[in-house]
C-alpha cells in the first residue's frame, strides 16, 4: 500500500520553541521546517489550533494556527498544509469556511482544512469562549460541518440550526480544489464525528498511532459509509505518530507497518526537536518514506 506522510512544524504548542528567545527567530524556525519539508518527499505540513501550551499553560510562544497556515502557504510551493485540527468553538463556521477558502486560493489549492469539536477547556475559558457541555459541543460541531460544506458548494446557502444560522452569505472565491477544499475531520467519536466523516469529509484522523484503536474506529467508519452510500476507499485514513529523539529505523518502520496494517494510509509525524535539528526529519524522509511509495 502506498502511504503518504506529513510532519508537524514547531509552532510552540508542545513547548518546542522555548530554546529560541526571539519571537521572530521562533517564527523563522517554524518556517524553516516547512521549507525543508517542501523540498523533500513529504506530502504535507501541519499545525495545531491552540493558543496555550501543553501539558499546561505557560508564558511561551504559540503561533496562531490560521495565520501561520496562510504564511506557510506563501513560503512553500509544493506541500499541502493542514490543521490537526481546527477548533470549531474558536470561529463561527461561516467565518471558518471563508478563511479556508481564502487560504486554499493563497496556497494554489494546497489546503487540508481540518476541523474538530475542540477539547482544551482552559484555553476556551481564558479567551472568553463559553465552554459548553459535550452534548452541545458535538451538536454545534455537527451543524458547523454542514454549514462549512454549504458555504463551499452553494452560492446562496441558508441554514437554521439550534446553534448556528446563516442567511445567503456570499463566499467568493470558494477555493481552488473541486468540489471544495480538502476537508479533514479529526476525532473518533462514533455517534457524531465518524458519521460526519462518512457524509462530508475527504479525510479523517483517528487512533493516535494506536493500531487497535485505528482498527476499531475504521470499522465503525466503514459501517457509516455503507449506511450513507459513501465509498469508504475515497476517504483518507490518517493517524499521528510521535517520533522519539532516539528513534531507530527498525522500530519506526515496525510502528508504521502496524498502523498501516490497521487501515491507516496516511501518517503524520510529530518530531520533538525539529526546530533545532532537521536531521531526524531529513533521515526519515530519505530512509523511511521511499519504503512506502
Amino acid at each position: 500500500m502506498t502511504v503518504r506522510f506529513g510532519v508537524f512544524v514547531p509552532q510552540g504548542w508542545q513547548m518546542d520553541l522555548t530554546e529560541i528567545a526571539d519571537p521572530i527567530e521562533q517564527y523563522e524556525a517554524m518556517t524553516a521546517v516547512g521549507k525543508a519539508a517542501d523540498a523533500g518527499p513529504w506530502d504535507s505540513i501541519w499545525l495545531y489550533d491552540h493558543f496555550h501550551t501543553v501539558p499546561e499553560p505557560t508564558m511561551n510562544s504559540v503561533f496562531e494556527c490560521w495565520t501561520a497556515t496562510s504564511t506557510l502557504s506563501r513560503d512553500t510551493s509544493r506541500v499541502n498544509i493542514g490543521q490537526m485540527v481546527g477548533c470549531n468553538g474558536y470561529r463561527h463556521p461561516a467565518l471558518y469556511a471563508k478563511i479556508a477558502s481564502t487560504v486554499d486560493v493563497a496556497s494554489h489549492g494546497r489546503l487540508y482544512a481540518g476541523l474538530g469539536a475542540g477539547w482544551y477547556e482552559h484555553e476556551w475559558k481564558a479567551y472568553g469562549y463559553e465552554w459548553p457541555e459535550l452534548k452541545d459541543r458535538m451538536g454545534a460541531f455537527r451543524e458547523a460541518v454542514e454549514i462549512v460544506t454549504k458555504m463551499w458548494t452553494e452560492d446562496s446557502p441558508v441554514y437554521n440550526g439550534k446553534y448556528y444560522s446563516i442567511d445567503k452569505p456570499i463566499n467568493e472565491p470558494k477555493g481552488v480544489r473541486r468540489p471544495h477544499p480538502s476537508f479533514w475531520i479529526g476525532g473518533g467519536g462514533e455517534k457524531v464525528t465518524l458519521k460526519l466523516v462518512a457524509k462530508h469529509a475527504n479525510a479523517c484522523n483517528v487512533g493516535g498511532g494506536n493500531p487497535e484503536l485505528i482498527t476499531e474506529k475504521l470499522a465503525i467508519l466503514r459501517k457509516h459509509c455503507d449506511t450513507v452510500g459513501r465509498d469508504y476507499s475515497e476517504i483518507i485514513k490518517s493517524t499521528s505518530i510521535r517520533l522519539d529523539p532516539d528513534w531507530s529505523r527498525t522500530q519506526t518502520q515496525a510502528a508504521i507497518d502496524s498502523v498501516v496494517e490497521a487501515g491507516a494510509d496516511y501518517v503524520i509525524l510529530y518530531i520533538p526537536r525539529v526546530a533545532y535539528d532537521h536531521d531526524p526529519m531529513l533521515t526519515f524522509a530519505s530512509d523511511i518514506i521511499p519504503q512506502y511509495s
